[in-house]
């Protein structure tokens, strides 16, 4: 191993550069949504509309009937993997990631254990699977189903066991942009058909309750893991050990980079951590100009490394939540600059109503006047685009 003092350094705005590059917001990518929604390994969707937003910050000529299509189509679906937060993934890395992180979704189990003394857990999965897959259910009905087998026991542990233990996809109309819908699950070979039999581990990989995930030889889990490590480096890197744990939820993945380190290229930040790259990564010059972008809230970009400094300044930590609540976020030259809301659009894409509504926009220091301009003009783009037509740029606070 090179010892870190002499590892070429990638300072803070390098780091910025190549990470936007990574995430399509250096320049809008002409890709399809489809295809950007695998690269990116999944869109955070604790909410509807953030993954269309995510998209339109991204993507040249994106509309949201597009992502809205694939949902219908059930090339895309809705489930929780990464962080045990709901993800929008393509089928394929439904199939893929959901197993790489099952470990971490048995270590959330335990927490739940006082709640499910007594409880067979592989009998759990395989009630709470037969109830989903004769058609779709609401949590609080396979919560009320798992209480006629173990009525002694606390509801919301049981629940939370067989969201756990099966790969639950969230089917439509729920994620579907314009239209609206209760949460209902089903697994996600029964949502998707062949192929998909299968692809959760119901049973969870021995030792998930230390939150690990243990190579295994030259195939198998340690393929998949080591396959994982290299996307989440097209996607966010270069990047630490730690924060490739921090997207995926789990611990214990220096092995896997350990294993790639002959064909990755490594780095060091500027406070000594070493960082892992793609060979052929995205490295643009730190100058290179980064235009306003509109991030929604939860936007992977801000949450997917342990050292966050690559996109929030230092001092802004913690400025995108009031209490519990994650705000829509600014870029500005990169980082983190200012909050951002849409009150009063009609919503559905280009073919909505006429009012895009009022965009307003909190920043968190002055801008130039050419900077304030820069923002009103992809604001308007956003209003035009995703509003559903002309609408109001302003600034002003968004915070309570």
């Amino acid at each position: 191993m090179a010892s870190k003092t002499t590892l070429p350094v990638l300072d803070t705005r390098a780091l910025n550069r190549a990470t936007l590059a990574r995430q399509l917001l250096l320049t809008r990518a002409e890709m399809s949504a489809q295809d950007a929604t695998e690269h990116l390994l999944g869109l955070q969707a604790q909410n509807v509309k953030p993954p269309y937003f995510q998209l339109h910050a991204r993507l040249a000529g994106f509309g949201p009937a597009e992502l809205a299509g694939l949902m219908e189509s059930r090339q895309v679906v809705r489930m929780v993997t990464m962080r045990s937060t709901i993800h929008t993934h393509t089928v394929h890395d439904a199939l893929t990631l959901r197993p790489l992180v099952q470990p971490a979704r048995d270590r959330e189990i335990n927490y739940f254990r006082k709640g499910l003394v007594g409880v067979d857990l592989d009998r759990l999965a395989e009630r709470a699977r037969e109830f989903v897959e004769a058609e779709p259910r609401t949590m609080a009905e396979i919560r009320e189903e798992l209480l006629k087998e173990w009525p002694g026991d606390d509801p919301q542990s049981l629940s939370v066991a067989a969201r756990c233990r099966l790969p639950l996809v969230q089917v439509t109309p729920r994620g579907v942009w314009g239209k609206s819908g209760q949460v209902r699950l089903t697994t996600l070979s029964e949502w998707v058909g062949g192929g998909g039999k299968g692809a959760g581990v119901e049973g969870g990989a021995e030792g998930g309750a230390e939150g690990g995930v243990e190579g295994g030889g030259p195939g198998g889990e340690a393929s998949g893991i080591d396959d994982a490590v290299l996307r989440y480096l097209g996607a966010f890197g270069p990047a630490s050990v730690k924060d490739m744990q921090t997207w995926a939820g789990l611990t214990r993945l220096r092995e896997a980079f350990e294993r790639l380190r002959p064909v990755l290229e490594v780095f060091q930040d500027e406070n000594g951590v070493e960082l892992f790259d793609l060979p052929d990564g995205p490295r643009p010059d730190a100058e290179q100009p980064a235009p306003p972008r509109f991030l929604p809230e939860f936007d992977n970009l801000l949450l997917s490394h342990a050292d966050r400094s690559r996109v929030i300044p230092p001092e802004l930590k913690g400025s995108s939540w009031t209490g519990n609540q994650a705000h829509c976020t600014l870029l500005l030259d990169g980082f983190l600059a200012g909050l951002w809301k849409l009150d009063g659009e009609k919503g559905g894409g280009k073919e909505g109503g006429k009012d895009g509504g009022t965009l307003t926009v909190e920043l968190f220091s002055g801008v130039s006047k050419a900077g304030k301009a820069e923002i009103v003009a992809e604001g308007e783009v956003l209003l035009a685009e995703m509003g559903g037509g002309a609408g109001e740029v302003r600034f002003g606070s968004i915070r309570a």
